[in-house]
């Protein structure tokens, strides 16, 4: 029998220890000239320090790094081990450099640590996009996270679009995601949006975001007051990334509202040539028992009216993508590509029947997405675990004229029903 698991709570099985563990990069709002790092600790290691240089060949360049103090919070959640987390901002670096550093302090040191800032707007931009993780992680997703290390080790951000974990607060899961990454999460930086897994309900009956979430990613609080690092976006070499949190649109009609507001306001002063947004719940589902109905009705009018270029989900487990037959409410053609997507192990294939807004899709497949944007064309390509090509297309902007898409589905890989 096929059973899919998430690991035992055994609270000692990822304490934290006196030297740094699950140490990731996250993207700043300019990763051109600044990058953020999270790392954690035991309790007992009250003080954490960065260590970054210029990165060359010659071992002295360790001379020459510059120690940084970090931001220390401490975080005790029921029978979790206590630990210390620790964060800190890298800026005033030069773009399109690679930089090593290390993490620590007196109790140990990380391993010096290589990464790349974004060049500038124009420059060819490669990134990574999963969708759902959420459970198997350290088992059967992290073959995943190093096919896609393998097809693109110069990706300048991955992004992860909800449902990191299954259970919001279990550190032992989110033990699981840092262990499945291993140091690809210390070399290519995060862009994570949450999921209805990575949020939860405190005892007053308010549902917000892992306790957990805050303390290990520092993502830039940009957003909408209440919904900082969750809700934000960064610009990198010509293209703005967005993160909406539909966990809480679909919650609350409020904060649906903040967002649309929000959204609006990027949208409009965007001097970026592409818009890529991300979230969770998809707008058109590849279920026909879910209607994210608040989604499409708050935010697809601000996709068409603003162009935006494409659009990642996840929360379906199954793959699907459109663009050709999405309905428009007065007529004409999308110029949007909508994608669902799903990287862990949890599949489904009850009610995804073809729908006729797909151009593409799959079930029982992991998946990840290598996306190259190179002046007026973004490539996508979609891999399997197992790295062979399963689906791609290219979108061309036109003058004056919603973006052209370019098909280039594998001739010999059929569509997995």
């Amino acid at each position: 029998m096929w059973t899919l698991a998430v690991s035992a709570q055994n609270p000692e099985r990822y304490a934290p220890g006196a030297e740094p563990d699950r140490i990731i990069l996250n993207v700043t709002a300019d990763p051109s000239t600044s990058m953020a790092v999270n790392w954690r600790t035991s309790d007992l290691v009250s003080e954490g320090f960065a260590e970054i240089a210029v990165a060359e060949a010659d071992p002295r360049f360790v001379s020459k790094a510059k120690k940084l103090k970090a931001s220390t919070q401490k975080l005790v959640w029921e029978n979790t081990p206590a630990a210390n987390y620790h964060s800190v901002i890298f800026e005033n670096l030069q773009p399109a450099t690679k930089y090593a550093y290390r993490v620590g302090g007196e109790q140990g040191w990380s391993e010096w640590i290589h990464f790349s800032t974004a060049a500038g707007s124009g420059q060819k931009l490669s990134f990574i996009y999963y969708g759902d993780v959420q459970v198997n992680i350290a088992s059967l997703w992290s073959r995943v996270a190093r096919e896609a290390y393998a097809k693109a080790p110069d990706a300048r951000l991955a992004i992860y679009a909800g449902d990191l974990i299954n259970k919001a607060n279990r550190d032992v899961e989110w033990g699981d995601w840092f262990r499945g990454g291993g140091f690809i999460h210390s070399m290519i930086p995060s862009f994570p949006t949450p999921g209805n897994h990575d949020h939860y309900e405190t005892p007053e009956g308010i549902n917000t975001t892992s306790v957990f979430w805050r303390p290990q990613f520092t993502l830039p609080a940009n957003g909408p007051k209440g919904l900082e690092e969750t809700c934000y976006y960064a610009d990198i070499q010509g293209v703005r990334f967005i993160s909406l949190n539909s966990d809480q649109v679909d919650v609350s009609e409020k904060w649906a509202q903040v967002q649309k507001e929000w959204l609006e306001g990027i949208l409009k002063n965007n001097p970026n040539l592409w818009t890529v947004i991300t979230f969770h719940h998809p707008v058109f589902s590849p279920k026909t028992t879910r209607d994210n109905k608040r989604m499409r009705e708050t935010f697809k009018p601000l996709f068409d009216r603003y162009k935006v270029d494409l659009v990642l989900q996840g929360h379906d487990h199954t793959y699907a993508r459109g663009m050709a037959n999405i309905p428009m409410k007065e007529g004409g053609q999308s110029g949007t590509m909508y994608v669902v997507s799903v990287s862990g192990p949890k599949m489904t294939d009850s009610n995804v029947d073809r729908a006729a807004w797909m151009d593409r899709s799959a079930i029982y497949t992991q998946l990840f997405h290598v996306v190259n944007v190179e002046g007026g064309k973004l490539s996508f390509d979609t891999y399997t675990a197992t790295g062979e090509l399963y689906d791609a297309f290219d979108l061309i902007k036109q003058k004056g004229k919603i973006n052209r898409i370019a098909e280039r589905i594998p001739a010999d890989v059929a569509e997995r029903r």
